[in-house]
């Protein structure tokens, strides 16, 4: 059962879990993985500046993922292909990437801390808290590994696809990438399932 955080419960109501902070990046974009991240802080090394990854700059976010990862207990990042989001359906697919992202963790959390309303289906407990990515340390640390990852993940299709400009966009349904998109077609890292994807595969059929 999935139960949400009070966040107006005093804090020592968790002092004796293991919390990992859990977060995904890329659910919108037309084009790319969906990323998820898992990250368990640790107490006696607190990250300053920590918040939403999408209210950073992104040479802030750079430079605090690279804390992150040396100063966090442990943290893990994970993926699902425009292939498992075409198959599963993006809210199944950022489930399965968040899941793979917390089992991916070496050291086993007690409480799953989820941005967001709903949960993945994992082993250990877990609560969902909404815009928890500004409010909850440990997810706006996964936000920010979450949005990383994916960013640099973009910035390598867009070596292999350079006419999308990739690194411009990052996959998201922008003029730009509309644009692209109708100039050279539908590429194979787009998410076939999506509609301003969908429609072009349609219209480039009748075209035909």
């Amino acid at each position: 059962m999935v139960k949400k955080i009070d966040l107006n419960l005093p804090l020592f109501n968790y002092l004796d879990d293991v919390i990992c902070g859990v977060d995904e990046a890329g659910r919108g974009p037309l084009a790319g993985p969906v990323f998820a991240a898992a990250v368990i802080l640790d107490p006696a090394r607190p990250i300053e500046g920590l918040r939403d990854s999408k209210k950073l700059t992104e040479a802030r976010r750079d430079a605090l993922a690279i804390e992150i990862k040396a100063h966090a207990l442990s943290w893990s990042i994970a993926e699902c292909s425009e292939q498992e989001i075409d198959t599963l359906n993006i809210l199944q697919a950022t489930m399965l990437a968040m899941r793979r992202a917390i089992e991916g963790l070496h050291i086993l959390p007690t409480l799953a801390l989820i941005d967001g309303n709903r949960c993945p289906v994992i082993s250990v407990r877990a609560e969902a808290i909404i815009k928890g990515d500004d409010k909850v340390p440990a997810i706006s640390a996964a936000s920010i590994l979450a949005k990383t990852a994916r960013d640099h993940a973009l910035g390598l299709l867009h070596l292999q696809y350079p006419h999308y400009a990739f690194d411009q966009h990052k996959g998201y349904p922008t003029a730009l990438h509309m644009e692209r998109l109708r100039l050279h077609g539908v590429s194979p890292v787009h998410r076939k399932s999506y509609a301003p994807v969908r429609a072009l595969l349609g219209e480039f059929a009748l075209a035909r």
